[in-house]
């Protein structure tokens, strides 16, 4: 399995659209085999689910995301986390155990606002 964790850093993006980028974990079971950086390639609608889909991606980790991009997550058969805070290692453990769930919440109003529809 491949999960990817929008971040800047260490850490979880508020918004993955306009994160710095992407750490990819390849997982087997409940352990990190490996992870391994990818930069954001730009903030274009519908690009990015294409991109990560590409990547063999199967769950994207974030801490905000707009309605269509879940939706469009969704349709490339990847699942959305989203409501997501703190160190990116951490998040993908949890989920890996089910003890990270998503909140469901849709970005509409924060910094990016207008970029999340």
């Amino acid at each position: 399995m491949k999960i990817a964790v929008a971040c800047e850093g260490k850490n979880i993006s508020a918004h993955f659209g306009h994160c710095e980028g992407f750490m990819v974990y390849n997982v087997e079971g409940n352990n990190i085999i490996n992870s391994e950086f990818k930069e954001n390639p730009g903030h274009r609608p519908g690009f990015l689910p294409v991109f990560l889909k590409d990547l063999g991606v199967n769950v994207i980790i974030a801490g905000g995301m707009g309605e269509t991009a879940q939706m469009l997550f969704n349709e490339n058969g990847i699942e959305v986390i989203v409501g997501v805070s703190g160190l990116c290692d951490d998040a993908v453990l949890r989920y890996v155990k089910g003890e990270l769930k998503s909140t469901g919440s849709v970005c509409r109003e924060h910094q990016h606002e207008g970029h999340c529809h």
